[in-house]
C-alpha cells in the first residue's frame, strides 16, 4: 500500500476560520492578518512552534453562515509578511485533511481543537477505471484552462500524479461554489473525490458551451443587422448619386418600387385603376423595409397587376355550331339550349350593329338553373362555355357563410384576400368568362354576414359593371360575364336574389332521354373507367330502358350511371375469373343475374291484389321534392264508433298547409256528402285517420287536396281508386280544383311510376306545353275544375265495387 499523506495521529491545533472560502490540501493561499480570528490563529501557531524545528501548524476550517464544517485542512504557515496592497498577511499551504474533534485549551486568544489526520490510501498499481478517470479529468481541465489561456497551469496539472492531489487541485476553480468545495473537502476517499470533481468540471463546461452558443448567435444577429443597415445606407447613397447624375431628384428606397412603377406604367389598366395603383407605389416608395404596410401594398399591387382588366375572349358567333355543341354534350334540356342560342344571336346582332357597350354596360347574362340533383346543371356550365368559346370557372358556394368570401377582406387584416368573384376572374384570365355559381341555394348566414346579400350586386345586370371588392377598392366591370347559378330548391333562394336572375327550370329527364344519355354519354365514360374498349360490352336498348325504369327512379342520371358502372364491373370481374367471354351483349333478361332484382317495379306491373289501391281508401297523388317529382300515396281509415275517438288524425310528418288541406277535404265531404251519395252521417261520431306513407320524409303544400278528398270518398263509398290514375290539385271548401306548381316534374314522375291517367287542375292546362311530347302521348291527362269530376274519373264504378266486395 502507498501512502499519499501524513500518518494518522491525534493533533491539537489552533482553528483558523475561513468565511466564504475553502482551502484544500495542496493549495497555497495568502490570508489577510487584519482579521482578528486569522491573526490570533497564526500567532497561536507561531507561539506553539517556538523551540521546535517545524513550521507553525493551523487548522483551516470553512465557516458557512456561522457554522463550522466537520473537516478542515491542516496548514503550515510558510511565511508572514506584507501582501501586495501593504496589509499584513501570511502565506499558508494546505497539507492534509483533519477530522475535527472536541475543543480544548491552548496558548493565545485562538480557538484550539483536537483533530485526527485522515489517511488516504490507494492500491498500486491503479485500476484501469481509476486511470481512465484521471485521464478524463486532466482532459477536461486542460480544455477549460486552454479556453482561459492559462497554458502554464496546463503543464502543472498534467504533472500531478496522485489521485487525491489531482482532485484537490480543483479547489483553485473559480466557478465552484463554497458548498461544492466543502463537499470536496469532506470527501475522504480520493477516487470518490476525483469523480465528484470530474462531474463538477463537466457540468460547468456544458453550461459554458451553451452560454457561448447563445452569445455567438446573439452576436451574429447583431452583426448581421449592423451589416445590413450599413449596406442599405451605402446603397441609398449610391442610388442618390446615380439619380443626381441622371438629372432626377428624390430618393428611391428599393429597386422593387422602381420595378412596380414600371410594371404599372407598362400594364394595360383602366385609368382609375392606374391612378390608384400609382398612389400605392408612391406609398411603397415612402415606406421603410421593416414596415408591415410595405408587404400589404406589394400583395395588393400583385393582385391588381394579375387581373385581366382589358383581356377578353372572342365569342363564337357561329350559332349553328354552338347549338350542335350543346346537343352533342347534353341530351334534352331544350329550355337552356334555346336560352343560350338566343343570347348568342342577340350578341351577334349587337356586335354587327356596333352596340357592344351601352351606358357602360355590356351584354352579360345571369341565369338560374333550378332542378333536382343529377340533371346536368353543373356540367351544363362547361358546355355553355365551350359553345360560346369562353373560359369556364366554377365557384362552389355550398356552405359559404362569410360575406367576405364574396366581397373580400379589408386590406388591413392579416391574410386578407380578394373575394371569390375576383379570384374567379383572375383564374379565368379574361373579363368575359362563364362563371358557374354552384349550389347557390346552400349559402348560409351567421354573425359574419349574409353572402347571399353580397351577391345582389354581383348578379344585378344594372349594377355589376361597377362592382367593388373590399380588398381591391376599385371598380371591376362584371357586365360581360355570363353567370350561371345552380340550385336544387327554388324556395331556398332569397327573393331579392332570385329577382335578379332569369329562371330556367330543369325538371328531369324522360325515360327516352335517359336511354339516349346512357347510350351516348354514360356508357362510353364508364367503359373507359372499367378498362374496357368500345364493343367489348354492349348494352342493348332494352337493358338500358329497364335500368332507367325499374332499377333507378330519379329525375337525374347519377344512379343510372352508378348502375351502368356496377354492371360493367361485374362483367369485367367475371371475365377475369374466366366465367364469361368478351365481347358480351347485355340484354334486359341478363340484368337480374348481374346486379340483382329491380328496386322500382311500377304499380301497374304488380298483381292487382297486391297493389296499394286494391282496397278502398287509398289514392295516388303526385308531389315535388328536392330530388324531383315523386308519386305519393294517401291512405284513409274510419275508427270504430264504439272507441269514441272522433275527430281528424293526420300522420306522416305533414306541414301546416297540408294539414289544412286535410281539414278542407273532410269539411267538403261532410257538407256535400248527400249530393255525392256518400254515407257521411257517421263521420260525426267516428274518427277519421289520414296517413301519408314514408313518414320519415317531411311533406307540405296544398297540391294533395284532391288526393285526400278522393281517398276519403273511396273509403266512404267502398269504391276503389283506379290503379292507373294519379292526381294533383288544391281543393277549396266549395269543391273547386285550384292550380298547383311543378306540373312537369309531377307528370314525369307519373310516367316513371307506370301511371297512364293523370288528373290536373284546368288552370294548369297551359303548363302542358312544357311537358315533352313523348310523355304526353303516353299519358291520358284530364284537366278538371271540380272535385266531382275527379271522383268520376278516379273511382271505379259502383257495380264493380260491389262485385269486388262480393
Amino acid at each position: 500500500m502507498a501512502s499519499e499523506s501524513m500518518a494518522s495521529a491525534p493533533l491539537t491545533l489552533p482553528v483558523l476560520p475561513l468565511d466564504d472560502e475553502v482551502v484544500l490540501p495542496g493549495m497555497v493561499v495568502p490570508l489577510d492578518l487584519s482579521d482578528n480570528d486569522v491573526r490570533a490563529a497564526v500567532e497561536a501557531a507561531q507561539a506553539a512552534a517556538r523551540g521546535g524545528n517545524g513550521k507553525p501548524l493551523v487548522l483551516l476550517v470553512p465557516r458557512v453562515d456561522g457554522t463550522y464544517a466537520g473537516t478542515g485542512a491542516l496548514g503550515t504557515v510558510e511565511q508572514v509578511g506584507r501582501l501586495s496592497d501593504g496589509d499584513p498577511g501570511a502565506l499558508i499551504r494546505g497539507r492534509g485533511r483533519v477530522r475535527i474533534g472536541a475543543g480544548t485549551t491552548g496558548p493565545g486568544g485562538a480557538l484550539w481543537v483536537e483533530g485526527t489526520v485522515v489517511e488516504e490510501t490507494l492500491p498500486d498499481p491503479l485500476p484501469g477505471s481509476v486511470a481512465e478517470l484521471v485521464r478524463e479529468y486532466k482532459a477536461l481541465a486542460t480544455s477549460w484552462l486552454k479556453k482561459r489561456g492559462a497554458w502554464q497551469v496546463v503543464d502543472r496539472v498534467q504533472q500531478i500524479e496522485g489521485v487525491g492531489a489531482l482532485a484537490d487541485n480543483s479547489g483553485y476553480s473559480p466557478f465552484l461554489t463554497v458548498e461544492q468545495k466543502v463537499e470536496l473537502l469532506e470527501t475522504a476517499d480520493p477516487v470518490a473525490r476525483l469523480k465528484l470533481a470530474t462531474a463538477q468540471l463537466r457540468e460547468h463546461l456544458a453550461e459554458q458551451d451553451v452560454a457561448e452558443t447563445i452569445a455567438k448567435d446573439v452576436q451574429e444577429g447583431v452583426d448581421k443587422q449592423q451589416r445590413e443597415f450599413l449596406l442599405r445606407r451605402q446603397l441609398e447613397a449610391v442610388r442618390k448619386e446615380l439619380r443626381e447624375l441622371n438629372g432626377k431628384s428624390g430618393d428611391d428606397t428599393a429597386d422593387e418600387s422602381d420595378d412596380y412603377r414600371a410594371r404599372v406604367e407598362a400594364a394595360d389598366l383602366p385609368e382609375k385603376v392606374r391612378e390608384a395603383a400609382l398612389k400605392e407605389v408612391e406609398k411603397l416608395e415612402r415606406s421603410s423595409d421593416q414596415s408591415p404596410e410595405g408587404s400589404w401594398i406589394r400583395t395588393w399591387l400583385d393582385t391588381v397587376l394579375e387581373l385581366p382588366w382589358n383581356e377578353r375572349t372572342e365569342d363564337s358567333y357561329d350559332i349553328q355550331a354552338a347549338k350542335e355543341v350543346l346537343d352533342a354534350e347534353h341530351a334534352g334540356l331544350e329550355d337552356v339550349k334555346e336560352r343560350i342560342t338566343e343570347y348568342l344571336a342577340v350578341r351577334k346582332r349587337r356586335a354587327d350593329r356596333g352596340l357592344g357597350v351601352v351606358g357602360g354596360r355590356r351584354g352579360g347574362a345571369v341565369l338560374a338553373l333550378v332542378g333536382p340533383p343529377g340533371v346536368g346543371k353543373t356540367s351544363l356550365g362547361e358546355s355553355v362555355a365551350h359553345a360560346m368559346g369562353r373560359t369556364f370557372v366554377r365557384v362552389a358556394l355550398g356552405g359559404v357563410r362569410d360575406e367576405a368570401e364574396i366581397r373580400g377582406h379589408r386590406r388591413t387584416y392579416v391574410g386578407a384576400l380578394p373575394g371569390r368573384i375576383v379570384r374567379a376572374i383572375k383564374e379565368a384570365g379574361s373579363m368575359n368568362p362563364v362563371v358557374l355559381l354552384d349550389e347557390i341555394d346552400k349559402v348560409g348566414s351567421d354573425f359574419r354576414g349574409d353572402p347571399a346579400a353580397a351577391l345582389l350586386e354581383v348578379l344585378d345586370p344594372a349594377q355589376n359593371h361597377t362592382f367593388r371588392d373590399h380588398y381591391l377598392e376599385v371598380e371591376l366591370d362584371l357586365s360581360d360575364v355570363v353567370f350561371l347559378a345552380t340550385a336544387n330548391v327554388l324556395e331556398a333562394i332569397p327573393e331579392a336574389l332570385l329577382d335578379r336572375m332569369e329562371l330556367v327550370r330543369l325538371d328531369g329527364y324522360t325515360e327516352d332521354e335517359k336511354v339516349v344519355i346512357g347510350r351516348d354519354h354514360l356508357l362510353p365514360r364508364q367503359l373507359e373507367r372499367a378498362g374496357l374498349v368500345e364493343g367489348e360490352v354492349v348494352l342493348e336498348e332494352s337493358a338500358l330502358r329497364r335500368l332507367a325504369g325499374e332499377y333507378t327512379r330519379e329525375a337525374g342520371v347519377r344512379n343510372l350511371e352508378r348502375s351502368i358502372a356496377r354492371l360493367l364491373r361485374k362483367v369485367t370481374a367475371q371475365h377475369e375469373l374466366g366465367e364469361r367471354e368478351l365481347p358480351f351483349a347485355v340484354g334486359a333478361d341478363d340484368l337480374r343475374g348481374l346486379i340483382g332484382r329491380p328496386h322500382h317495379v311500377p304499380e301497374s306491373a304488380q298483381d292487382p291484389a297486391e297493389r296499394r289501391t286494391a282496397v278502398p281508401g287509398v289514392a295516388t297523388g303526385l308531389a315535388v321534392t328536392g330530388a324531383g317529382g315523386d308519386v305519393l300515396f294517401v291512405e284513409a281509415s274510419l275508427a270504430d264508433p264504439e272507441t269514441g275517438a272522433a275527430g281528424l288524425t293526420l300522420t306522416g310528418q305533414l306541414g301546416d298547409v297540408m294539414k289544412e288541406s286535410a281539414q278542407i277535404a273532410l269539411s267538403f265531404l261532410r257538407s256535400h256528402g248527400a249530393e255525392l251519395e256518400l254515407p257521411v252521417t257517421g263521420l260525426k261520431d267516428r274518427g277519421v285517420h289520414i296517413h301519408f306513407p314514408a313518414g320519415a320524409v317531411p311533406k307540405d303544400g296544398p297540391s294533395a287536396g284532391i288526393t285526400m278528398t278522393t281517398a276519403l270518398a273511396s273509403l266512404l263509398s267502398g269504391r276503389q281508386v283506379r290503379t292507373d290514375v294519379a292526381m294533383t290539385g288544391e281543393v277549396s271548401l266549395t269543391g273547386r280544383v285550384l292550380p298547383i306548381g311543378g306540373l312537369k316534374q309531377k307528370l314525369l314522375a307519373a310516367h316513371r311510376a307506370g301511371i297512364t291517367t293523370v288528373v290536373i287542375p284546368k288552370r294548369n292546362e297551359a303548363d302542358l306545353d312544357d311537358v315533352p311530347a313523348e310523355i304526353l302521348k303516353k299519358l291520358e291527362v284530364h284537366p278538371v275544375t271540380d272535385v266531382r269530376q275527379v271522383l268520376e274519373i278516379a273511382l271505379t264504378p259502383a257495380e264493380l265495387a260491389v262485385s269486388a266486395a262480393a
